[in-house]
């Protein structure tokens, strides 16, 4: 997994096998006390982050609540570059510093 940044008591990850996917997006993790695990392990959410290379986010599933949502989206929009830097770095295979975002 390639943990990329902080947001919230979230994590925002790639796993490797997503550089074969056709529409790039992260995972959302909840960090510190663990939720309860769901049938995607501990992992509550995935957002799409582009579309066709354009900014483009939406929530693909998420076992967030609406406002948890809603800020996740405003960090991604605010940051989607430097996220978009960071997982160029993970599919790369570079050492990646995980940021903290604010929302």
């Amino acid at each position: 997994m390639g943990k990329l940044a902080f947001i919230l008591n979230f994590i925002l990850a790639v796993f490797p096998s997503d550089a074969t996917e056709n529409r790039r997006h992260v995972h959302v993790i909840h960090k510190g006390k663990k939720r309860n695990k769901t049938h995607r392990g501990n992992t509550v959410a995935k957002f799409w982050i582009e579309k066709e290379g354009l900014k483009c986010i939406e929530i693909d599933w998420s076992n967030l609540s609406a406002q948890e949502e809603a800020d996740i989206i405003k960090a991604i929009d605010k940051n989607w570059e430097t996220i978009n830097k960071q997982i160029d770095k993970v599919f790369a295979g570079d050492k990646v510093t995980i940021l903290t975002l604010n929302k």
